[in-house]
């Protein structure tokens, strides 16, 4: 990807900046929100499943700073050109794998991971008219099959007694909850409304493997204002680089 066709954005507050596509795939607040909402403790393995320009991995470096170093970060992509950029935008200790998640990956080895993390394709195949931009096409699902077989790999990843927290469209719910209850429990819904008195539009979902837990579905956050100003709890996730507890 030529340099003429990438820009060079700041994000966190001007804490963090990151190198993404002009036109086609960019990162959006979902991926802040999604990182924010990650707790770790010391020697986790977390993998990042479509990790795009690797927005997630590095917003969850620039949060936790000098404690991130003792935790093992992975992300997967399948796109050449996003890749690229994740491996120009991260700290030398996130590695990034060259992969299609409904495959086996050389460096990522199944049922080890502490955290797996992922901000799956938004739109089924066939179901809306694709992005002329191919990183956006296929980030928003253009080539995506099943959004199940996604949910069913990603957890596949995590170790038992581990973490699958993803964030998508709140009409998804239903399918998302159904495939996760397979294989795990004391699932956390945390809804997010563009302004107060709106349905939700997005989720952020948490299950752990092997568990027998109680679904819960919290009261979430309002991420804008009546004046279409972000709220001050977006802010301070978005701005101020703060923890999103999703238990509470």
């Amino acid at each position: 990807m030529s340099y003429s066709k990438v820009s060079k954005d700041e994000f966190l507050g001007g804490l963090l900046t990151l190198k993404q596509p002009i036109k086609g795939y960019r990162i959006t607040s979902d991926s802040i929100f999604l990182a924010a909402s990650i707790s770790v403790k010391k020697g986790e393995k977390i993998l990042d499943v479509g990790a795009g320009t690797g927005a997630i991995l590095s917003f969850i470096a620039a949060r936790l700073g000098e404690g991130i170093k003792t935790l093992t970060l992975h992300g997967v992509e399948i796109q050449d050109d996003l890749i690229a950029l994740a491996r120009e935008n991260g700290p030398d200790f996130i590695s990034y794998f060259n992969g299609n998640i409904f495959r086996d990956i050389d460096g990522c080895k199944a049922n080890c991971y502490d955290h797996v993390i992922s901000n799956p394709p938004y739109y089924e195949k066939g179901k809306t008219n694709p992005s002329p931009y191919k990183t956006k096409a296929v980030a928003q699902g253009g080539d995506m099959v099943d959004l199940d077989l996604w949910i069913e790999r990603s957890m596949r990843m995590v170790r038992p007694k581990g973490y699958l927290t993803v964030v998508h469209r709140a009409d998804r719910l239903g399918d998302i909850v159904k495939i996760m209850s397979k294989k795990a429990g004391a699932i956390i819904i945390y809804p997010f409304y563009s302004k107060v008195e709106k349905d939700a539009n997005r989720v952020i979902i948490r299950a752990q493997k092997d568990a027998n837990g109680p679904l819960t579905l919290k009261s979430g956050m309002v991420v804008h204002k009546c004046d279409g100003s972000y709220s001050d709890e977006a802010e301070d996730i978005l701005r101020r680089v703060h923890y999103l507890d999703i238990t509470k």
